[in-house]
């Protein structure tokens, strides 16, 4: 059996799965290196990390416009029969929700570092200077958007923890295929 780069009608295809659990990895390490981040003592560990946190915001934002991009021309595979009226209508709201803050939560650190007065250049892993985006700086704006990226952080990894705990109550409660199929990839035949 011959697994396929993009979905059927039950499975994801390899494309899908693999941008899936990188974005899903990214996001909850995101959350984790900004909480370290902001609590380390050593100002040079600090900004190291800040630097890391950035350059992982931009491909993480890289990833999910992709994802989207992909989702758009591959459809995804229709949910097994067992899933309820309900949860077929909440699933595409929770997955909009989720591309939302995966996309929503790196423009707004772009945008906090571009307000910034303290006008520290971001180097992508060290490769390139990202140039900011076109607005003033100020402390205002700056306080502004930090505490929308704070808030939108922590709202976002409520939202992954919500999808990791649908997905395991479809696994072990239900015991249907909703979380094996972003597992296992589709085949060519199927």
């Amino acid at each position: 059996m011959q697994s396929s780069i993009t979905n059927t009608a039950t499975r994801y295809g390899w494309a899908m799965i693999i941008l899936h659990w990188l974005i899903g990895l990214i996001f909850i390490g995101q959350f984790v290196l900004g909480f370290v981040m902001m609590r380390i003592d050593s100002q040079r560990t600090s900004f190291e990390l800040i630097q890391l946190h950035k350059s992982f915001g931009f491909l993480l934002l890289g990833l999910v416009i992709l994802r989207i991009a992909w989702r758009v021309g591959d459809a995804a595979p229709a949910l097994p029969p067992s899933v309820g009226t309900l949860e077929r209508k909440a699933a595409p709201l929770a997955h909009f929700a989720l591309y939302a803050f995966q996309v929503a939560l790196p423009l707004s650190g772009w945008t906090l570092v571009s307000v910034s007065t303290l006008e520290i250049p971001t180097m992508p892993f060290n490769q390139f200077v990202m140039p900011d985006l076109p607005l003033a700086e100020s402390d205002a704006a700056e306080s502004f958007w930090s505490a929308a990226h704070w808030y939108l952080a922590y709202a976002g990894i409520a939202l992954v923890a919500l999808h990791i705990l649908a997905a395991m109550r479809h696994h072990f409660l239900l015991r249907d295929s909703v979380l094996t199929r972003i597992i296992t990839p589709s085949s060519a035949r199927e």
